[in-house]
């Protein structure tokens, strides 16, 4: 058993050198191992840091090639700047220099000038002098002043030269007529014979037919304010007397009386007879009176075979039948003379169409009120302003010889013109007295600031005169009334009296929703 103890000792102390040995040869290994790996581990990391600071000195050497390269571009720039400043400062001592000579150069100008100045100055003082002498000499020469030689010279040139115009003028007339004769001579007879228009009276009345004598009433309403109303409204008198079925409207002007017509004609039909739905009628009267005047001269171009005319142009055809000229009705006066004047075109064998049209607008200008102007060349330009042929324009223009005729058409509407308003009993010279006396009657009135509308009245016996109410007051419209009989007995002649109406009239209006 102690053998067997001593034996395990032995074993165990043997086991245990044998492991020490084992453990330090290990030991020994992993430390050789170790040592291995830290000198390859240092020799490469002495590579990387070698490589490293090749990359970086490559990198420092890139910059700083890069750093020189932008630094040589800004020396360039900069020397570039220099330069252009150098040549700047240059060209401005250049200017300035020059700027310096130019304002030498004008100061020795002024200075030229001012003695040119002080000079003709003193010339023209002298000139001044020398003129009066010579004045003051002619004048104890001829014995009179200046201004009565002045005087005396103007009149001397006033006379020739109208003694000039007048040769001019008769010279021209002569040939005119000459060579209407020559070309009309044979054929007027013919075309007079083959065209009598019948003349035509015109009057002053129109009378609208009422369907019983009961309506007369209503039409003058309660107190007259209907009656009163519609005048108003209107400027044509209503007459209502003995005459069954009838009312009579009174106006020298045929446009009034037309819409006082229609309007009097719609009032009886619908029978609502009152102030307010009277001057509601008469608005659409004058709007359906246009239309009649459309509707006119739409037919007589129709009749006439006239074709492709404006219908500006058809609307102042319409418009010649509510016109007069010396009592003679313009439109069947212009039918006259565009009929005379296309037989007349057929018979030389002239173009009918530009003879027929002509005739038909030759006194269109008389429908363009307060012009200072001939009505010929009114109407040549409205024709021309619409797209008429030249040959048109000019026998409208050429027709009392205002300009010269171009051709014959403008001859031979003149002697259709002629022929229409020379023929006896067509004109009658009273009626254009009495309505050119009716027309500066209103016209007076209406010149008066604040007049709203003016009518002659009663054959020119009364003037009525509507005033805005808002700008005359009644103390003013006392005074205007004054005013205007004053300047009536001024400027016109009449026989009896004129009753001056101012009407001032204030209405308040409101509506209920």
């Amino acid at each position: 058993m102690i053998l067997a103890l001593t034996l395990g000792l032995l074993g165990l102390a043997f086991g245990g050198f044998a492991g020490y040995l084992f453990a330090k040869r290990d030991l020994e290994r992993r430390a050789a191992e170790a040592g291995r790996t830290a000198e390859s581990i240092v020799a490469q990391a002495k590579e990387d840091a070698k490589r490293i600071v090749e990359e970086a000195e490559l990198k420092a050497k890139e910059r700083l090639a890069s750093a020189e390269e932008q630094a040589r571009k800004m020396r360039r720039e900069l020397e570039r700047q220099r330069r252009e400043l150098k040549d700047q400062a240059y060209e401005l001592e250049k200017k300035a220099k020059e700027l310096k000579d130019q304002e030498r150069r004008l100061t020795d100008k002024d200075k030229i000038l001012r003695q040119k100045e002080r000079a003709l100055s003193a010339r023209e003082r002298k000139l001044a002098e020398r003129e009066n002498e010579v004045v003051q000499r002619l004048e104890q020469i001829a014995r009179m002043t200046r201004d009565e030689a002045r005087e005396v010279l103007l009149k001397q040139i006033e006379s020739q030269v109208r003694y000039e115009a007048a040769q001019m003028a008769y010279k021209i007339k002569e040939e005119a007529r000459a060579k209407a004769e020559r070309e009309a001579k044979e054929i007027i007879t013919t075309a007079i014979q083959r065209c009598a228009a019948s003349h035509t009276a015109e009057t002053t009345v129109t009378v609208v037919s009422l369907p019983s004598d009961d309506i007369k009433g209503r039409i003058i309403g309660r107190e007259g304010r209907n009656i009163r109303a519609f005048e108003a409204a209107t400027g044509v008198e209503v007459i209502i007397d003995d005459t069954p079925e009838a009312v009579i409207l009174s106006s020298f002007d045929p446009v009034r009386r037309e819409i006082a017509k229609i309007a009097m004609e719609a009032l009886v039909r619908d029978g609502r007879i009152h102030p307010a739905r009277i001057e509601e009628v008469v608005e659409k009267a004058r709007a359906e009176f246009d239309e009649r005047v459309r509707e006119i001269g739409r037919q007589v171009i129709v009749d006439l075979g006239i074709t492709d005319m404006k219908p500006e142009l058809v609307e102042y055809v319409g418009r010649l039948k509510f016109r007069s000229s010396y009592g003679q009705n313009l439109l069947q006066h212009s039918v006259e003379v565009a009929k005379l004047a296309a037989l007349m075109a057929a018979e030389l064998g002239l173009d009918v169409e530009k003879a027929k049209r002509a005739g038909l607008l030759h006194d269109i200008g008389k429908l363009v009120p307060d012009v200072e102007m001939p009505h010929a060349l009114i109407g040549a330009q409205i024709a021309k302003r619409h797209g008429e042929d030249e040959v048109v324009v000019n026998a409208i223009a050429a027709h009392h010889e205002d300009v010269d005729p171009l051709s014959p058409i403008a001859v031979i509407v003149a002697a259709a013109d002629a022929i229409s308003g020379a023929r006896p009993g067509a004109r009658r010279e009273t009626l254009e007295a009495y309505l050119k006396r009716i027309e500066k009657l209103e016209e007076i009135a209406s010149a008066y600031p604040g007049v709203e509308a003016a009518y002659a009245m009663q054959a020119g016996r009364e003037v009525r005169v509507i005033v805005q109410a808002d700008r005359v007051s009644d103390a003013q419209a006392m005074e205007m009334a004054r005013q205007i009989a004053q300047e009536i007995e001024e400027n016109l002649e009449y026989p009896g009296q004129i009753r001056v109406v101012v009407i001032r009239e204030t209405r308040a209006i409101q509506y209920a929703k």
